[in-house]
């Protein structure tokens, strides 16, 4: 079998030398397409390929139709929507992410923009502290558990709500469970959020939300831009001068909320949640090792579509 690993932002050396190491071992050959820089590059590594494994490529029904001996998409990383499930549904391809390989990571930086937006962006001014704060999760899967987790660490009191996830789960992590938005926006002057883009989502925190936040809130996204209404977002800071949004995923109107809200919003250049070494080697070689599995004998744990 043929194993595309493509990926215009590569893997880390390490990283490629475990996913080779897997897919070679189990007998498959490996083709590497790094940093290029046409879709028509792309198009032609798919052309006889079996399996392929990405990141934050964009694989969409043209891509797809090109590849028509592929059996098997992995996303190295826990989100999918640069992939187009239906296409690859339609033409009988599984689709796989790697949950959980980058949660700490993201974990991490939630908690580094929660200090910085406490320490107003360490510019010399007088901040607060931590310890003691209110920490709400908007779901609670494995990046969520991972900022509880860190997050009582600092001495927060965490809550979370996620329709997914038992109470008595949320509860065994320590951190008490909620029933609505409502609650758990009002109820924290941090919230975090990390739920999937979907119809259902999309565009569904807004104004109504983000100004039911406790003075002086902060809301954190490391999640996707879309879930994010926009225009509500900037007629909450407007209106609300004490509340802050910081996020790894710039806005599209990032340069009119910097330009209205200096000191009050902050955005990673580039999605950087999962940009650290660790991260990086953890998903590639998950998806590496889903991928050989999933020839060996069919398993498909991770399928998204």
């Amino acid at each position: 079998m043929k194993i595309l690993v493509a990926t215009e932002k590569p893997f880390a050396a390490v990283a490629v030398d475990g996913i080779r190491k897997e897919i070679e071992s189990a007998g498959h050959t490996l083709e590497l397409l790094e940093k290029y820089s046409s879709r028509e590059e792309l198009y032609a590594a798919l052309a006889d390929a079996e399996g392929l494994i990405v990141r934050s490529d964009i694989i969409d029904a043209e891509a797809i139709a090109k590849a028509p001996k592929l059996k098997i998409i992995v996303r190295a990383g826990a989100g999918y929507d640069n992939i187009d499930l239906q296409a690859a549904t339609a033409a009988g391809i599984v689709v796989e992410n790697t949950p959980g390989q980058n949660s700490n990571a993201v974990a991490e930086l939630v908690l580094g923009m929660a200090v910085a937006a406490a320490r107003n962006g360490f510019n010399g001014t007088s901040g607060f502290e931590l310890r003691g704060k209110t920490l709400g999760l908007q779901a609670f899967g494995q990046v969520g558990r991972n900022v509880a987790r860190i997050a009582k660490g600092f001495g927060m009191e965490v809550s979370a709500l996620d329709p997914y996830c038992p109470a008595e789960v949320i509860e065994e992590a320590g951190v008490k469970p909620v029933s609505d938005l409502k609650e758990l926006y009002s109820g924290n002057r941090f919230v975090s959020i990390h739920i999937p883009a979907t119809p259902q989502t999309v565009g569904s925190i807004g104004y109504e939300l983000i100004t039911l936040m406790p003075k002086g809130g902060v809301l954190l996204n490391t999640a996707r831009k879309e879930v994010i209404d926009e225009e509500g977002l900037k007629r909450a800071l407007t209106e609300r001068p004490d509340l802050k949004y910081y996020a790894d995923v710039k806005p599209s109107n990032a340069a009119e909320l910097e330009e209205l809200f200096a000191g009050r919003v902050f955005f990673t250049p580039k999605k950087t949640g999962a940009q650290t070494a660790e991260a990086n080697i953890n998903a590639g070689i998950a998806a590496a090792r889903q991928t050989v599995a999933f020839f060996r004998d069919g398993t498909d744990r991770f399928r998204v579509n």
